[in-house]
């Protein structure tokens, strides 16, 4: 049995949120306590949302502040969306807003801890990255070794607009600090600098597999989901979204997301065949997937970016429709047909068990 190790995570999302990086740091806080560690969380939410979920699951859970920044509303009136999208995007692309605040808050938090054997920060924000070489600067006793866990890229994330110049600066700041960056796959080696590329692991997403048996099922009519965010021009719905609008046959599409804009005059066109809804926690879109015929996937076309619910849609068994910019008209009608022949394949799915993942990350600080 490995050794009992203290271990700090900080991860600006966490449960009850719904998004990656919130599965992420609460699926290993969960697995690193069950396999008998010590974890302490710091999060930005109010602590109370996390006393039962803290006693539960034997962990715990402190704040290194709660969000200051405002976000910049972006407004419904045509001219003021324009405006308010515009300034948002700004202020996100130049200055890091509202994210950049994790940088002043967290060394603040951190000025007193001491003595964990591994330090986990969980990006998406980057920010926390650079909130973290601050503290460490300031207290070299937080921790043995440092781990930052990046979803995505920063610097060399190619589904963003490009960022300015200086932030490279920082990205190197913290590289050079870093013991170990861990990433989700082999591809995404690319996307930092190559002077740093030896600190990179890779360790995939984490989940339960043994809650991942869906049975096989027929709908009367073919029934099939998607859940997750959109990028225009990337992970663009909206080709499919007319096509499918074009063809005569029964259907049923299902959509999960928070960007309703984007699809809702397809909805309002479709006649009852397409469906839109906001997130829902995990286990119940899980559920929801056991009822499907198929699930899409829109493909990021970047071989060294992953969507996670890839991964939970190959746990699950379900065939998953694959749609890139080219979209394959044939491959669709197949789908809707009921052959899966041309089913998008995830290989190796026991790479994904959170105890492996888990395992992954201690074995770097017993090295």
């Amino acid at each position: 049995m490995t050794e009992k190790k203290k271990i700090l995570i900080v991860s600006r999302s966490f449960y009850p949120e719904i998004s990656p990086r919130a599965h992420r740091a609460t699926e290993l806080a969960k697995e690193f306590v069950r396999q008998g560690h010590e974890v302490t969380i710091y999060n930005k939410k109010s602590h109370l949302l996390h006393d039962d979920f803290s006693r539960q699951q034997g962990l715990k859970i402190k704040y290194y502040g709660k969000k200051l920044l405002p976000n910049i509303v972006i407004r419904k009136p045509k001219v003021l969306y324009n405006i308010t999208r515009a300034v948002n995007k700004f202020f996100y692309i130049y200055f890091y807003y509202p994210y950049i605040e994790d940088t002043f808050k967290i060394p603040r938090a951190l000025r007193k801890e001491s003595g964990y054997d591994l330090l986990i920060s969980v990006a998406f924000p980057h920010s926390l990255h650079w909130g973290i070489v601050r503290a460490l600067e300031i207290n070299k006793q937080i921790s043995k070794i440092w781990i930052a866990d990046c979803g995505d890229p920063f610097m060399g994330n190619k589904l963003e607009i490009k960022r300015p110049f200086y932030f490279k600066y920082i990205e190197k700041w913290w590289c050079r600090q870093v013991d170990y960056i861990s990433i989700p796959l082999e591809e995404a080696k690319n996307a930092y600098y190559p002077e740093f590329r030896k600190k990179i692991v890779v360790i995939p997403q984490g989940f339960r597999l043994e809650k991942m048996q869906m049975p096989t099922v027929t709908n009367k009519v073919p029934t099939f989901l998607y859940a997750g965010l959109f990028i225009p021009g990337s992970r663009d719905p909206r080709p499919l979204l007319e096509y499918l609008l074009n063809i005569k046959k029964d259907y049923k599409f299902i959509i999960h997301t928070k960007q309703t804009e984007m699809v809702t005059p397809y909805v309002k066109k479709s006649n009852g065949r397409i469906e839109i809804h906001n997130y829902i926690p995990r286990d119940q879109l899980l559920e929801k997937i056991s009822k499907m015929d198929f699930v899409i996937n829109l493909d990021n076309n970047q071989r060294d970016m992953l969507p996670s619910k890839l991964i939970d849609y190959a746990i699950t068994g379900k065939p998953i429709l694959n749609i890139n910019n080219q979209l394959n008209k044939n491959l669709i009608d197949q789908f809707l047909s009921g052959d899966y022949s041309n089913r998008l394949v995830i290989n190796n799915i026991e790479q994904f068990n959170i105890e492996n993942t888990a395992n992954k990350f201690i074995e770097l600080c017993t090295e």
